[in-house]
């Protein structure tokens, strides 16, 4: 059984008693610590070369050990580091043949040391950057962001969530899903945030330092319940169960 830890950006260790593995044992192997990995998300990482699992004859994938902590690596710095995919590729490119997976220095998730100072900021990247990871075009972004999907930071470039969102679009893109389409998620999303942020603005104005870091752990943790009820939800509607 393959065993990942949760949080952090450890290195973990992925066996299955040596074997290869098919694309929905990995699913269900990674789900404990991604419960929102689809099969579709690891065969988009294969086509942007994150990943490269062994074809059987037929076809058919078969994940090494080796394979899935990659998946797993790259999946938390995501998660943790909000990292572009072009950038993760960079890092384990970079890597010599059993060399062991990066693991970033300590920090909180998606954070980067600022200058002299070494206060950790956002990460951020430019619009260039944002539009080689997600492999789009200027028309494509300029599009995203006349429907709200995309929004640029006003001092410019764009947060780690833009580029979050942007492989989602990009993703949903290749089964004909236009950005147009999206708008009732953009605006559904509007709802539900502004749904948490009246249950935690009372702590986020609170005087005591301690109270209002309380109110943006508290504010993750509301976000992901709502993420993971908007899915069963539309499972539900759509009379599907993700492996």
């Amino acid at each position: 059984m393959l065993h990942t830890p949760r949080g952090g950006a450890g290195t973990g260790t992925a066996t299955v008693d040596g074997r290869l593995m098919s694309i929905g044992t990995v699913l269900n192997a990674l789900r404990d610590e991604f419960p929102e990995v689809t099969i579709s998300k690891i065969r988009f990482l294969e086509t942007e070369g994150l990943i490269e699992p062994q074809r059987t004859p037929s076809g058919y994938r078969k994940f090494s050990p080796d394979d899935v902590e990659r998946l797993a690596h790259v999946l938390r710095m995501q998660r943790d580091h909000y990292l572009p995919l072009k950038v993760i590729k960079e890092q384990l490119d970079a890597l010599e043949p059993g060399e062991a997976l990066p693991v970033p220095a300590p920090g909180r998730p998606g954070d980067v040391t600022d200058g002299a100072e070494g206060a950790p900021t956002a990460a951020r990247v430019g619009r260039e950057e944002l539009l080689a990871a997600v492999g789009i075009e200027e028309e494509e972004l300029d599009e995203w962001e006349s429907y709200g999907l995309i929004v640029p930071l006003p001092e410019g470039g764009y947060d780690a969530s833009a580029v979050s969102v942007a492989e989602l679009v990009g993703e949903l893109g290749r089964f004909g899903i236009e950005p147009r389409h999206l708008r009732l998620m953009r605006a559904a999303a509007d709802r539900e945030a502004g749904l948490v942020d009246s249950v935690v603005a009372p702590l986020k104005v609170h005087r005591n330092p301690q109270t209002r870091a309380l109110a943006q752990a508290r504010a993750k943790e509301l976000a992901g319940l709502t993420v993971r009820l908007h899915a069963a939800l539309v499972q539900t509607a759509l009379g599907v169960r993700l492996p």
